[in-house]
């Protein structure tokens, strides 16, 4: 044997326990960090069951809980391998798992002016907000997420979003702001507002299902006009949640096409799998292929799934960073939420 193959036998040789060594040694890296989200989830739902704090979901709470521990304590080195699991991997099952909240029949059950008013609304809010972005100034991907938030549901499609968008944690975080500040606004001003824009009970479940933020504040903003305007109210919202898949996958494609060249987007296509996923959840459920037993735990726990991404974002976040952001993300948050109120009361009063 010659020199130069002894050295390469010798080399080879113990290839094979260098390889198995990482990979257990990453697994139990990961620990430290999900039980350090886990135990911030777990911190936001018990103070969703206090009074008052209770009008704040969970996910809203994970993340503010997170930035506090970031920013007054720090994140240990030890746990940011299991923080970074959390808001990738976690992330996106949490989110295919969102499919078993929505069936085709609940979609359809709007009725086609009712789609025609969700869908026209979403993308009209969506190219507006980013379109306001550019001309005040606000960073693309940041406007981005506020469009996504503002336009189709909260906090979720913040964070779905930004796994093509691929924004920093400070954007995100901020993003998460803007929509729950501007969604819990809508969610107390709405209620008082049917009498004075002259909606019954259907118009008004629709408008509100059409244009608040989050689920939870559709929910507790349309069952103030009665238990009709309260189910179409959420059924139009989740209709907007099912949009998610396909804005995604849209962005997915921009975002491939602005980084120009057809090497460059064979290589950095952001594919988003998981949203493939929540498809196909979503399609599983409209023919109750899982049982009903098995979704009533699941999709509490995949509250407690989502809420543990977002205290991983709380906890890559810096308020120093954030508050360098300034105003102007704020701002357009505002009259994205204005726009998107205004916009669709105007297609409930044209169309139906």
């Amino acid at each position: 044997m010659s020199p130069a193959d002894l050295a390469a036998s010798n080399s080879a040789a113990p290839a094979t326990p260098r390889r198995a060594r990482p990979r257990w040694s990453a697994a139990v890296e990961l620990w430290p960090g999900i039980l350090l989200t886990a135990a911030i989830a777990g911190s936001a739902f018990a103070l969703h069951l206090l009074p008052g704090v209770d009008r704040l979901s969970p996910l809203i709470l994970a993340i503010a809980i997170g930035m506090v521990f970031q920013n007054a304590i720090g994140t240990p080195a030890a746990a940011k391998p299991g923080v970074a699991f959390s808001m990738r991997r976690i992330l996106r099952l949490a989110i295919m798992l969102l499919g078993l909240q929505l069936t085709l029949g609940q979609i359809l059950a709007v009725g086609a002016g009712g789609l025609a008013v969700v869908v026209a609304t979403l993308v009209a809010t969506f190219l507006f907000t980013l379109a306001v972005g550019r001309a005040i100034g606000v960073e693309r991907k940041l406007a981005e997420l506020i469009a996504a938030g503002t336009s189709i549901c909260g906090a979720s499609a913040v964070i779905a979003t930004n796994t093509v968008t691929r924004a920093r944690e400070e954007d995100v975080a901020y993003a998460v702001a803007c929509v729950t500040v501007f969604g819990s606004a809508a969610m107390l001003l709405y209620p008082l507002l049917p009498s004075a824009l002259g909606l019954d009970a259907q118009a008004y479940g629709l408008w509100a299902g059409a244009s608040i933020h989050e689920i939870a504040q559709v929910v507790a903003a349309a069952f103030q006009g009665g238990e009709e305007a309260g189910e179409l109210g959420t059924v139009a919202k989740l209709a907007r949640v099912m949009l998610l898949a396909p804005v995604v996958l849209a962005l997915a494609l921009l975002t491939a096409g602005s980084r120009g060249g057809a090497q460059g987007r064979a290589e950095r296509l952001p594919v988003p799998w998981f949203v493939f996923g929540f498809v196909a959840v979503v399609g599983a459920n409209s023919f109750d292929v899982v049982p009903a037993e098995a979704k009533a735990w699941i999709v509490p726990a995949n509250g407690f799934l989502l809420s543990m991404a977002l205290a991983a974002m709380g906890l890559g976040t810096d308020a120093r960073k954030l508050a360098r952001k300034g105003l102007r993300p704020l701002v357009l948050g505002a009259v994205s939420s204005l726009f998107i109120a205004g916009f669709s009361l105007l297609l409930i009063k044209s169309l139906l």
